[in-house]
């Protein structure tokens, strides 16, 4: 019964998660001053990682290692989603099948490398807010 009132961590990571593909997606789209639109989504995209990590470690009181974990699989299922998203893209513009089949690569390779530095940066992050230096 108790655990029916506990906050779950997975609405807040599935939302994550698409706020960094749609940014991915969105912010790719303007062709006028493509390096800014592109600074502007890691801007958008920093803000939602550092807002997970408070979320998650001050609001629902998980572990370091907890709060990295749930971190990396929203990054992960962000990148998931950027990567199917650019194999859309690729059939409708019509790629070449070389181009295809790395798009299809992506696939799995975009998840596993953002994963691991998401998990890494989030568990020293989180450590780092709740340090008290008196």
């Amino acid at each position: 019964m108790a655990g029916l009132t506990q906050k779950s961590w997975i609405p807040v990571a599935v939302i994550v998660s698409a706020t960094y593909a749609f940014v991915g997606v969105v912010f790719a789209l303007p062709a006028d001053h493509a390096q800014t639109w592109r600074l502007a989504a890691w801007g958008v995209s920093a803000v939602a990682y550092g807002a997970h990590i408070c979320y998650d470690r001050l609001r629902l009181g998980n572990s370091h290692p907890r709060v990295a974990l749930h971190i990396a699989l929203a990054v992960a299922l962000g990148a998931f989603g950027l990567a199917a998203s650019a194999n859309i893209h690729a059939l409708h513009v019509g790629s070449s099948t070389h181009h295809r089949l790395l798009l299809a690569l992506s696939l799995a390779l975009w998840p596993l490398l953002t994963a691991a530095p998401a998990f890494c940066i989030a568990l020293v992050a989180s450590w780092a807010l709740t340090r008290r230096n008196y």
